[in-house]
């Protein structure tokens, strides 16, 4: 029933009576109304009617949703009584902190249409965006698809909204694929009217089941210079993907998201071991970007897998010497009295060490090294209790005490190498080189080492190391070129400590490979100006190509044709005074700063600081376990699980909130 010329009652006190949580008191005129926000029918409203109508009309109109109103119509009883309905659960502070409220589950079916807007008490509530709103809210923060089922949920959401409708996991999994398309519809636009090229990384995941899964993710520098990185798709790989098939299933990313034209760089985890499938990604993607084909830049592998993989392979060789100090430190842990003697010869022994001596968790290796570390600094204290407890049998020799203090220099520069790494969310691909350089000068410098344990550990390492900085060198270098505090002063500075006699040819090699990044470029940004290039794309026209027999010409027109008097863009950058280095410098904010003055070095600059160094998440720096499949996406399809993991990073984005959040677990609900 319409009410017209009516207006909604300040409340001067308190309605105290239960009922009127479902009543809207209004005035028309002089006299007061009640109006049910179920049904909207009109009661008197006046002080003098009392409630009683009202209650009655609770009890008609709420049992026909098949609400229990029992305990709805006897407020003074409802205090006494624990047992509550889903529809007047409250958790305030007149229940006392040992009371448990046991929950009556209630079927509620509400006379309204599903898609119906009702109007409820002064607002409008919206059942499908309601719904779409909690599809979200699971998408963002990685809650379970039944969610929606739990006892504790639905208590909570029936209290403050009790017109919404419960729908099953099945119609919320519905829900979030809409989202998901709708998203990803944005995202596909967003990259399709670009003119920046795209960089891939490519991860594996893992589950105990030995399930594996490849996380494609696209990096790129934005219009405003910001760094930015979208998950296009998560695939589950089953016992027919073979290795010999993953440049398949990496193409067909490629071609779903239209980006084969625009790929600059490829950076893959030490999970791939067959560099074809580099080669059979090139060979497909180079008919359409013949004048990007540098390989030494398309092909990365991931740093930060590097060094975790020569951490493990540290830990494995010194395996022996770590299980007897642990088994140190469980025997000293064994008692009270044996703790005490322990500590009692540290005090004497003179160490002032505040650190605990406990143990690591082996699958981080930051843990390890705390472990190592803390143990060799009570080194003395470990000699002399041995001497005094003659039960100790893991006691360490002098050699082992040795091999454990080196190998802590050795996870020490990993640490603070990966801290590097991690402490930006997302890194520019400049900061990579010293930090590389720095291993491979202390590599070189292990394997000199007269001890043979640790010269066969450090020999071990290298040859890792190295067939990484065969593939990764050239383009660290360049990254850490167009660094204007670094330029080619840095690739100098330590090529001349790692090659020696050999540096300059070297540096040669990479001044080349520069030159020869820039004069792609340049070709690109010349036709771009003559109008062959394809709309939305600042690569070469790949229909002009196909049928241009004199396309070379354009190579060789923009080489013998330039004015030598003119400097290019990567003349005048070079020749300038290198930026002074400081703490807070952002080197996205110089290029966008500088980009008039380097039109096309910039565009090379955006391209090359987008590359994925690394693709271990920050959370994840430490960890030799890997990148795991969160438990609550395990028994989902395929589908619905790579709609989920997508549109989680895409939201996030969107939102500003780009830290992790951990699995939520829903606990079910203590009753008595």
């Amino acid at each position: 029933m319409e009410i017209s010329n009516e207006s909604v009652i300040k409340k001067s006190k308190r309605l105290t009576s239960v009922v009127w949580n479902h009543f809207e008191r209004v005035r028309k005129a002089d006299t007061c109304y009640a109006i049910c926000v179920h049904c909207n029918k009109k009661l008197s409203g006046s002080s003098n009617s009392g409630t009683t109508h009202l209650r009655n009309h609770l009890m008609r109109c709420l049992k026909r949703s098949n609400f229990d109103v029992s305990q709805l119509l006897s407020a003074k009883r409802r205090k006494k009584d624990n047992t509550l309905t889903v529809a007047n659960i409250g958790f305030d502070e007149g229940h006392a902190k040992e009371e448990y409220i046991k929950p009556t589950i209630i079927k509620y079916e509400p006379d309204h249409k599903k898609d119906e807007i009702i109007n409820f008490g002064g607002r409008k509530f919206d059942q499908e965006k309601s719904r779409l709103d909690l599809a979200r809210m699971i998408i963002l923060h990685g809650y379970p698809l039944d969610i929606v089922g739990h006892v504790g949920f639905k208590v909570f959401v029936k209290n403050l909204q009790p017109l919404f409708e419960f729908v099953p996991n099945s119609a919320i999994e519905i829900s979030c694929m809409e989202i998901y398309r709708r998203e990803k519809e944005k995202v596909y636009n967003m990259i399709k009217k670009s003119q920046r090229r795209i960089n891939l990384s490519i991860e594996r995941w893992s589950l105990a089941e030995n399930s594996s899964y490849l996380c494609i993710v696209a990096h790129y520098i934005d219009e405003e210079w910001t760094l930015r990185k979208k998950i296009l798709n998560f695939v589950t790989l089953d016992s027919s993907h073979t290795e010999d098939l993953l440049p398949e299933v990496i193409i067909k990313c490629l071609n779903e998201w239209d980006i084969d034209c625009k790929l600059f760089a490829l950076t893959l985890d030490d999970f791939f071991v067959d560099n074809d499938i580099t080669l059979i990604i090139q060979q497909r993607v180079s008919l359409k970007r013949s004048f990007l084909s540098t390989r030494r830049l398309l092909d990365i592998r991931s740093a930060a897998h590097l060094l975790n993989s020569m951490v493990q392979d540290t830990i494995d060789a010194l395996h022996e010497v770590i299980q007897k100090i642990r088994e140190s430190i469980r025997y000293i842990r064994s008692s009270q009295e044996v703790q005490g003697k322990f500590n009692e010869i540290a005090q004497q022994a003179g160490i002032d060490s505040r650190k605990a001596l406990i143990l690591d968790f082996p699958v981080h290796w930051k843990s390890t090294y705390l472990l190592l570390e803390t143990t060799v600094e009570y080194r003395t204290a470990f000699l002399l209790f041995q001497e005094h407890d003659l039960s100790y049998s893991s006691a360490l020799t002098d050699e082992e005490w040795e091999w454990a203090t080196s190998v802590i220099g050795y996870l020490k520069l990993f640490l603070e190498i990966i801290n590097v790494f991690s402490s930006n969310l997302f890194p520019s691909a400049s900061i990579y080189f010293p930090e590389i350089c720095d291993i491979h000068i202390q590599l070189i410098d292990w394997c000199r080492s007269s001890d043979s344990f640790l010269s066969s550990v450090a020999l071990k390492m290298k040859v890792r190391f190295d067939m990484y900085w065969s593939k990764c060198s050239t383009a660290l270098a360049v990254a850490a070129i167009l660094d204007p505090r670094f330029k080619m002063k840095l690739v100098e500075y330590y090529y001349s400590q790692i090659y020696g006699s050999t540096a300059l040819d070297r540096i040669k090699e990479v001044s080349d490979a520069v030159k020869e990044l820039f004069n792609a470029y340049s070709i690109c940004s010349t036709m771009v100006d003559q109008g062959l290039s394809l709309p939305g794309n600042s690569l070469p026209s790949t229909s002009y190509d196909a049928r241009d027999r004199l396309k070379g010409f354009d190579k060789f027109l923009h080489e013998t044709s330039q004015s030598h008097s003119i400097a290019s863009d990567l003349d005048k950058y070079l020749e300038e005074p290198i930026f002074p280095r400081s703490s807070d410098f952002n080197i996205l904010n110089w290029w966008k700063v500088h980009m008039r003055r380097y039109p096309i070095l910039s565009m090379m600059a955006r391209d090359v600081l987008a590359t994925p160094m690394s693709t271990v998440a920050p959370e994840l720096a430490f960890s030799t376990e890997g990148r795991l499949l969160d438990p609550t996406h395990v028994s989902l399809n395929p589908d619905t699980r790579q709609a989920l993991i997508c549109t989680q990073d895409w939201l996030r984005n969107e939102s500003g909130d780009l830290n992790p959040s951990p699995s939520h677990f829903a606990l079910p609900l203590i009753i008595e």
